[in-house]
């Protein structure tokens, strides 16, 4: 038995999407098994999304699940997928995205799909993170890190060069820190000298570097701007898969803008194995 799927990625974040009508017994194996990008096909994560009939804009439902089989509450460049998804079957240039971080609206704008993100906060029992006021510029593992809540928790650390780190090396040990009960994705950015930023990080879930991360583009927006390094409105974001724009709307909301591309169709096997 075989369930087709549609692979997009958003600036090489990128991910296979399977309808939620498609009856997956284990949705959490087959990420594992089809995330692998040796044996399997290949992705950051598998997106089951379902379209919500009778709404005006449409409405998406976004569940994720990560190469480690489990859930994550929200992802940017996944929401940004999805919403592509959804207005391509829709015929429509706006869509709502109801995520397990939230609801979302998302709009195209010329070649890029522009998603309005959950609301950030610094709030350590909401990151969640265990400390008693906002961890702001603090050692964690040997890095010097900023953590926020954009959807997911990431820990920001502002460094000279993102290329001069060894991602691989420092970011484990922060991902894994006690002081963060449900993990934490890792950020590095270095400045650009226009007001932004180049940008790696280290996801959880997929426990390791991805080409681009949506929720991490907002992190490093919102602490840069926090820490009072840049004031740009947009602020350039630039992992290695391509170029992110976060800009803040009238209502103070977090904006991530970018690219997204149909890569292929394709199916799956739901054959053993199959189970956790």
């Amino acid at each position: 038995m075989t369930v087709p799927f549609q692979k997009y990625h958003g600036t090489g974040n990128d991910f296979l999407i399977i309808h939620a009508n498609e009856h997956v017994p284990n949705r959490g194996a087959l990420a594992k098994r089809e995330c692998d990008r040796t044996d399997g096909v290949g992705a950051d994560g598998i997106l089951f999304l379902a379209l919500e009939e009778g709404f005006n804009p449409p409405r998406v439902v976004m569940t994720l699940f990560q190469p480690d089989g489990k859930t994550a509450e929200m992802c940017g460049n996944g929401a940004r997928c999805a919403a592509e998804w959804a207005m391509e079957r829709t015929g429509t240039d706006s869509v709502m995205i109801d995520t397990q971080a939230g609801t979302l609206r998302a709009d195209r704008d010329g070649e890029n799909v522009v998603v309005e993100m959950t609301d950030l906060t610094f709030d350590p029992e909401e990151v969640p993170v265990e400390a008693d006021e906002p961890v702001l510029e603090e050692e964690i593992e040997g890095l010097e890190v900023s953590v926020v809540n954009t959807g997911v928790p990431h820990a920001v650390s502002f460094v000279d060069d993102v290329d001069e780190v060894d991602l691989e090396a420092v970011a484990p040990p922060v991902r894994h820190a006690d002081v963060f009960p449900e993990g934490t994705n890792v950020t590095i950015a270095s400045p650009d000298g226009d007001g932004g930023f180049d940008q790696r990080t280290y996801e959880r879930g997929v426990e390791g570097e991805t080409d681009s991360c949506g929720t991490g583009a907002v992190a490093i927006a919102v602490v840069a701007r926090r820490l009072g390094l840049t004031d740009a409105d947009p602020v350039d974001v630039h992992p290695p898969g391509g170029h992110l724009q976060v800009s803040f709307n009238d209502r103070g909301r977090p904006t991530l803008a970018g690219p997204v591309e149909h890569e292929f169709d394709g199916e799956v096997s739901l054959e053993s194995p199959v189970e956790s």
